[in-house]
């Protein structure tokens, strides 16, 4: 079973870019091999898994989609089966932790990951959701060393958006020369995600680095991912650079499209230090 919980993909566009991302869209998924190990690199086979396994892996499929269509309640019923059926299964604590986030409740959150870790620590996966979850309680440290600790799997599949989740924590603690860095590298390996894309430009902009603020923030306007935020970033970004007809453009776009957002008030009043 390999269904995505909370990834990055077409909710992107229904959030602000800036700052902090709703946890949803950062949260690692909800992978495991046949044999129920959740590690990368395990090749098993459908003989190789236990009825009991078999029948929890079941269970967890329907909690999964339970989780995928806001039904939490559910969800938590399903997962108390699973765990009675196995309760080394990992995977289902890691759901149960991404439930509780949902939920706002950190403590059983944390509670969960942690269970799924000694079950099975080498999944890179929660670990990350740990260390979000940690970022969100403004525990950097912690948060910084749990998404290292993800990125030193070699065989870790969703190495940007760890990166990713890494410097918008930077970000928030007040290192935004480290958050440069862990964006930059996300981007090498993700250039199409907007999140990504938006944030390096941000902070490119931020410390007058225009040239290459405007490269990314130009690629983002172009696709169909540009908001309220991205075309204000381009105003100011073209503005700087004295390009006044793409200024003009992006600012007739941002009016056009969202003439309710803060981002269009800046824009009328002039205040392009906002």
């Amino acid at each position: 079973m390999k269904r995505g919980v909370g990834l990055v993909g077409l909710l992107a566009a229904m959030v602000p870019w800036a700052g902090v991302v709703s946890a949803g869209l950062l949260l690692g998924g909800c992978a495991q091999t046949a044999d129920g190990s959740g590690a990368a690199g395990d090749f098993a086979t459908a003989s190789d898994e236990s009825e009991a396994r078999r029948r929890a892996r079941i269970r967890m499929e329907l909690a999964v989609g339970y989780f995928e269509q806001g039904k939490t309640a559910v969800a938590l019923d399903e997962l108390k089966q699973v765990i009675a059926i196995d309760p080394t299964f990992s995977d289902a604590y890691n759901l149960r932790g991404l439930i509780h986030m949902r939920l706002n409740d950190a403590g059983q959150a944390e509670e969960s990951f942690r269970r799924a870790v000694s079950l099975n620590p080498r999944d890179a996966s929660t670990i990350h959701n740990l260390g979000w979850l940690q970022c969100q309680q403004r525990r950097f440290p912690e948060a910084e060393r749990a998404f290292d600790q993800a990125l030193a799997n070699p065989l870790y599949p969703d190495r940007a958006k760890t990166l990713m989740a890494k410097g918008l924590c930077q970000l928030q603690a007040g290192k935004p020369a480290e958050a440069e860095q862990s964006l930059a590298h996300a981007y090498e390996i993700d250039a199409g995600n907007p999140i990504i894309g938006y944030n390096l430009a941000a902070l490119l902009h931020k410390r007058g680095d225009l040239q290459r603020s405007q490269f990314l923030i130009r690629r983002l306007n172009n696709s169909q991912l540009a908001n309220a935020e991205t075309l204000w970033l381009g105003v100011k970004v073209e503005r700087q650079l004295g390009d006044r007809l793409a200024m003009s453009q992006l600012a007739d776009q941002l009016k056009r499209r969202f003439p309710q957002s803060r981002e269009a008030a800046a824009l009328d009043r002039g205040a392009f230090d906002e």
